[in-house]
């Protein structure tokens, strides 16, 4: 089981692999993220290192059923001269899911409630890990795929998944609280989670998009963003020190 130990190509396989795993799982981190923020402050770690737990055990269940999910890309029906397996089915369901989902969410962060709402309206911890463990099985076919077409040994695949799913526990806090903190990079990260969900969609009809394409716009889009946040910092402090200069300026004139 572990004789590739020796292999110089399977540890370099390995680390392709986790890493390719952990860009994978960017989206799921997103998600996750969004989702919790809904939840109270007390609740919401819990709540993201039970979703990334559902996370890895969604991606071992599939991969220990290979055979299930190899057999979910045989053609099922056809639809326009386009064969439909169940994996395309699982891929267009669940991007009409996360459509849903990431427009429900935009409209909610548009709308101004009154405070005394929002404290009644907060999600309920089972329906955001129900929302999440959906959203788990959905990018977890995807990332075990890849992973079955990378490398041969089931062992590697196993410690690549669990591996990546362990730097998303460490990176899962200080992003969520990132983007609890800046309201317009929740605002990029539920485009950027409408563009993954057109992305399934499209890749269930059999129109493939290269992610480099994907992830190379949501990376220049977050860089961009990142510098709007500092152009916004810098001119927030240099009002602050305005203000403060008016009014010791006042304040010795009386």
């Amino acid at each position: 089981m572990f004789e590739w130990i020796a292999s110089p190509e399977a540890w370099v396989a390995l680390a392709s692999l986790v890493a390719l795993e952990i860009v994978l799982g960017i989206d799921n981190i997103i998600f996750i993220s969004i989702l919790v923020g809904r939840l109270p402050e007390h609740q919401r770690n819990r709540a993201r290192q039970i979703g990334l737990a559902l996370a890895m055990g969604s991606r071992l269940a599939l991969l220990f059923s290979l055979a299930w999910v190899m057999g979910l890309v045989e053609p099922i029906f056809t639809i326009f001269g386009n064969e439909i397996s169940g994996r395309d089915i699982i891929l267009v369901l669940g991007g009409l899911f996360l459509l849903a989902k990431s427009t429900h969410e935009i409209h909610a962060s548009l709308e101004v409630v009154e405070e005394s709402k929002v404290a009644t309206g907060a999600a309920s911890f089972m329906s955001i890990l129900v929302q999440i463990a959906i959203l788990d099985v959905i990018f977890s076919l995807d990332s075990v795929i890849t992973a079955v077409g990378l490398v041969d040994h089931l062992s590697i695949m196993v410690i690549a998944i669990v591996s990546s799913v362990g730097v998303m526990l460490i990176a899962a806090k200080p992003i969520g609280e990132f983007v609890d903190a800046n309201p317009t990079i929740k605002m990029l990260a539920l485009s950027f989670l409408i563009l993954v969900g057109f992305t399934l969609i499209a890749e269930g009809f059999e129109v493939h998009i290269p992610k480099g394409y994907v992830y190379f716009a949501m990376a220049f889009s977050f860089v961009v963003e990142l510098l709007n946040i500092k152009a916004r910092a810098k001119r927030a402090k240099k009002v602050a020190n305005i203000q403060l200069t008016k009014k010791v300026t006042e304040s010795n004139d009386k």
